[in-house]
């Protein structure tokens, strides 16, 4: 059995910062139903790549891989009847779990006072860039809001150069490991104590976590790739066009180890570019890493997915999904001897809706087929 197979969660969550956090939850066990509109699309099922017609939005490979394991249900959540069915799925919840802007779950009433009336121990898990308490609270923003005002982006980029955004919303990235963390505490505080709670997470706390080090100095400078503490921390460029490895040497014995290796008699970046730029970088990979130089080739989408290591190590699962067909979807990073998780595909818009309306939450089916007709389940 997997470890939260008793685990319930009624997902609210769209885009990213939610649904990895319940992405995660549901590939070890947990039942996660994921509500959804089609009244209001999540934006992830409308984000490329796509398996085929863009406008599939059930083809979205981003939407597959954050939404693994999961049930779809939809709901109209600016109709009235759609409110009395969510509120169901809270009563059935052990979490509930939202990202939206500031406001708007009590404005469709359902803030966790009123989820604390309909199951007191309940656990509401909010995440947002800036949090829903404290001097930001309310702040509007993406992923790279939160690049800015955490520091990432005046830490990125090369030295001497204006600020640089990540190239990804890491908020969203970082955020959910912080969100599941919290949810799994709130889970284990609840056994004790019988208490729910209202889990407030932001995403620039999470990627002030991260990079607080850095800030422990007088004033962190962005280095590009440069590492004063090492005598070589760098990427040089390999065989092949834009072909790159990225090379480490934090003292004089692994310096040593690097010159005798590459067959140079100095360590500065133009020496070394000259000696790798001939060689293959896995192959140079292999050789730094047997003389004990910290070494590792950069590798590009194409490389990941069909890298020996990862594939070795059962990091991709194959699932089988309706529009994507067979699909390589990443593992959990970690492995549990005794409960290990199941990767399961990420559901069609509303698929499951009869499996919960009427198998798991009792209704009957001649309202619920009403209901989707009049677009109150939609």
């Amino acid at each position: 059995m997997s470890a939260l197979a008793d685990l319930r969660i009624a997902d609210f969550s769209w885009v990213g910062a939610g649904p990895r956090a319940t992405k995660d939850l549901a590939d070890n066990g947990a039942t996660v139903i994921k509500i959804e509109s089609r009244k209001r699309l999540d934006l992830g099922r409308m984000s490329p790549p796509f398996a085929g017609d863009p406008k599939d939005f059930d083809g979205s490979a981003f939407f597959a891989q954050t939404n693994t394991s999961k049930k779809s249900v939809t709901i109209n959540l600016s109709d009235p009847k759609g409110i009395e069915i969510a509120r169901k799925l809270v009563a059935w919840a052990d979490v509930v779990v939202e990202n939206f802007g500031p406001g708007f779950m009590d404005r469709i009433g359902l803030g966790y006072a009123v989820l604390k009336k309909i199951k007191p121990d309940i656990i509401l898990a909010s995440v947002s860039v800036a949090g829903k308490t404290g001097p930001m609270a309310g702040f509007r923003g993406y992923g790279n809001s939160a690049a800015a005002h955490s520091g990432h982006a005046w830490l990125t980029g090369e030295a001497n150069n204006p600020p640089h955004m990540p190239p990804l919303a890491y908020g969203d990235v970082v955020a959910p490991m912080f969100l599941t963390v919290a949810i799994l505490a709130a889970l284990e505080h609840r056994s004790r104590t019988g208490e729910g709670q209202h889990l407030d997470v932001s995403q620039i706390e999470p990627m002030v976590h991260v990079i607080a080090d850095l800030y422990a100095q007088d004033r962190a400078e962005k280095a590009g790739n440069d590492d004063p503490s090492c005598r070589v921390h760098g990427v040089f460029p390999t065989a092949g066009t834009d072909q790159w490895i990225a090379i480490t040497a934090e003292n004089n014995a692994q310096a040593e180890a690097l010159k005798t290796s590459l067959g140079i008699a100095a360590l500065d970046r133009e020496t070394i570019a000259a000696a790798t730029q001939g060689q293959d970088k896995f192959a140079l990979f292999d050789k730094l890493s047997a003389a004990g130089v910290a070494a590792g080739p950069v590798l590009d989408g194409k490389d990941l997915s069909e890298n020996p290591e990862l594939l070795a190590s059962g990091h991709y699962t194959k699932v089988e999904h309706p529009v994507l067909g067979l699909s390589s979807m990443p593992a959990p990073p970690y492995v549990f001897s005794e409960t290990p998780g199941k990767i399961g595909p990420a559901p069609l818009l509303g698929q499951h809706n009869r499996d919960v309306y009427v198998d798991m939450l009792g209704l009957d089916g001649a309202e619920v087929d009403t209901l989707m007709r009049e677009g109150s389940l939609a």
